[in-house]
């Protein structure tokens, strides 16, 4: 079972000196005392509106916002990640959650044939702290570049002085970066989910949630071996994609650590449009495989409901 210790945790020196124990525990938190991110990304409620939270093949759970700190709660995570409102209007019933702020989003209703994607700020560093202030247990924040865009020099600009800010405070930063733009003719070439790799650590970033590369030639999971050794010291994971079967899903996941040296995973639609039932188990599974490096087989009897897990550490 990985597990570190508070020594182990490499603190960044732009950390204030007087914040070092404070980023320290937020990681430990965060990681669950793994190294390894298991995020639940909720800002999806903004991003993708309500397609993926109502419709055919949904539970209809899904449409009401709670249902995802209620998966939280019943299941094992290492963070919630959603907007800033979002959290401010249900963390006071779910304060054990640990919690990572999205700083900024936007819908997809403008497409990228129409417009280069841009991503801007929704808030400052300031509103975050009130949150931490009232006694939300936030970790770190979390924020969207699309390199290639037209408007990636406004997001990486924005995207270095949030991760100063940040760490100044304690917190980590969680990158989603996305090769994404009319400059970009293939979102998914291993080439360039190496490049937003590196970029995120040259950001200064703790963690950089990147697609799923397809080559033209071998796994996925090779391919993700590259972009993990470019990532450095900034752990790399990879976003959950749709919703595709349990057994697949976890597969896909089990490569991605074991074969792609991943530092975790962020799942959202994978876990949210499923019963509440079905998504605490599946969380579960996913947790079992990242934090505890359990066999594919041994999650699948942990999302089938014939295997107890809980995270010991």
């Amino acid at each position: 079972m990985p597990v570190i210790t508070r020594d182990q945790v490499r603190v960044p020196l732009d950390v204030a000196p007087d914040r070092r124990e404070v980023y320290v525990d937020n990681y430990l938190k965060a990681t669950r005392n793994s190294g390894r991110l298991m995020l639940f990304a909720c800002d999806q409620k903004f991003e993708h509106l309500n397609a993926d939270f109502h419709g055919e093949g949904i539970d209809p759970a899904d449409n009401d916002p709670e249902h995802l700190f209620r998966i939280a709660r019943q299941g094992t995570c290492g963070v919630l990640a959603g907007q800033r409102g979002l959290i401010a209007q249900y963390a006071a019933d779910y304060p054990e959650l640990n919690y990572l702020v999205k700083m900024n989003s936007k819908t997809n209703l403008v497409s990228t044939k129409q417009e280069d994607p841009f991503s801007a700020l929704l808030s400052d560093l300031e509103s975050v702290l009130i949150l931490r202030d009232n006694g939300v247990n936030v970790v770190g924040l979390g924020y969207t570049i699309y390199l290639g865009s037209e408007y990636e020099s406004t997001m990486l600009a924005d995207a270095g002085q949030l991760i100063a800010q940040a760490h100044a405070e304690g917190l980590i930063v969680v990158l989603w970066i996305y090769p994404r733009g009319k400059a970009v003719a293939n979102e998914k070439d291993p080439d360039l989910i190496a490049g937003a790799a590196g970029a995120a650590l040259c950001l200064g970033a703790d963690f950089v949630k990147v697609n799923p590369p397809k080559p033209a030639a071998g796994t996925s999971a090779e391919a993700l071996a590259v972009a993990s050794e470019a990532a450095g010291r900034c752990g790399l994971v990879c976003a959950g994609g749709s919703t595709v079967d349990a057994p697949t899903f976890l597969s896909q996941l089990h490569d991605q650590i074991h074969v792609g040296g991943a530092c975790g995973n962020a799942t959202g639609r994978n876990i949210h449009q499923r019963s509440l039932d079905e998504a605490v188990r599946l969380t579960k599974a996913i947790s079992a495989i990242t934090l505890d490096d359990a066999s594919v087989e041994d999650a699948l009897a942990v999302f089938e409901g014939s295997k107890e897990y809980e995270r010991q550490a």
